[in-house]
């Protein structure tokens, strides 16, 4: 059986930690940004964890393949 390979787009959009979070960008931080408020850019800009159980397991098992 050939090996399985890894959804690319995946791979681009998520990276996983050490410790085995996974980070994603926080929607909505390209487009607009003079209307939104300095503080509100500035935690857009960071990259944020994926919380959801539901999505890590579908992460994970598309970053494996």
């Amino acid at each position: 059986m050939p090996k399985m390979k890894t959804k690319k787009i995946v791979a681009k959009r998520f990276r996983i930690t050490k410790n085995g979070k996974i980070m994603r960008r926080v929607q909505g931080s390209r487009h607009l940004r003079r209307n939104k408020s300095k503080t509100r850019q500035r935690r857009q800009d960071k990259p944020a964890q994926v919380t959801t159980m539901k999505f890590k397991r579908r992460i994970i098992e598309f970053s494996q393949q």
